[in-house]
């Protein structure tokens, strides 16, 4: 396992030297990220993407922009809003700007992070890397995708049972419908099954 800290610390150094902006850009993506309410979308998400991230490094033709796209997508989130990865997309903007990374690799960045809002499929291959990493907790055993299941639930607490477990539904039956959950071949044939399993099951027990 990686150690976050010292990936963003390494990735941000490839474009400044200010060791203070570094330091503070980490620290308002820890404080994001540890905000109260932060029971599934924390550090340990983006330790989990990171290290996803790490293991097929050789097919992303970007990677230092992927690895902006996973420390930021998720860097507002708020249950009650539906603009989160708008938000995530402009506070990236402002701190790779700051950073001086270069035009087009802040464009692909804030490109990618827009893509995670619906999942959907995409001619661009590293966005398609990331939206697999992204939801690579969906194919993991059922007992970790029990646990994740119940870290979303407490992120929505403010809902009350029946507002949630249809809209839980609702998400859940998005994914089943989809002809592939995961984009790239490689994710493809690592989660997809156990993904379909983990989501029928929990469908199945959101309907009871």
């Amino acid at each position: 396992m990686k150690n976050i800290r010292q990936v963003w610390h390494e990735l941000a150094a490839v474009y400044s030297q200010n060791q203070l902006l570094i330091d503070k850009l980490w620290q308002e993506i820890e404080n994001a990220y540890s905000s109260s309410g932060r029971h599934y979308h924390n550090l340990t998400h983006i330790e989990h993407m990171v290290n996803q991230a790490t293991g097929c490094k050789s097919q992303i033709a970007d990677f230092d922009a992927l690895l902006f796209s996973i420390f930021y997508h998720d860097f507002v989130y708020n249950t009650l809003r539906n603009d989160n990865e708008e938000k995530s997309a402009v506070a990236a903007n402002d701190a790779l700007v700051t950073l001086g990374v270069p035009e087009e690799k802040i464009a692909r960045c804030v490109k990618q992070i827009l893509a995670t809002k619906e999942h959907t499929a995409t001619q661009d291959s590293d966005t398609q890397y990331l939206l697999d990493i992204d939801l690579a907790i969906l194919g993991e055993s059922s007992e970790i995708y029990q646990t994740y299941a119940r870290a979303v639930r407490k992120e929505y607490a403010v809902y009350p049972n029946f507002v949630y477990r249809k809209g839980r539904r609702k998400v859940i039956r998005h994914f089943l419908d989809m002809e592939r959950i995961f984009k790239t071949d490689a994710f493809h044939s690592k989660y997809e099954l156990q993904a379909k399993a983990n989501l029928a099951h929990e469908l199945m027990e959101l309907s009871n």
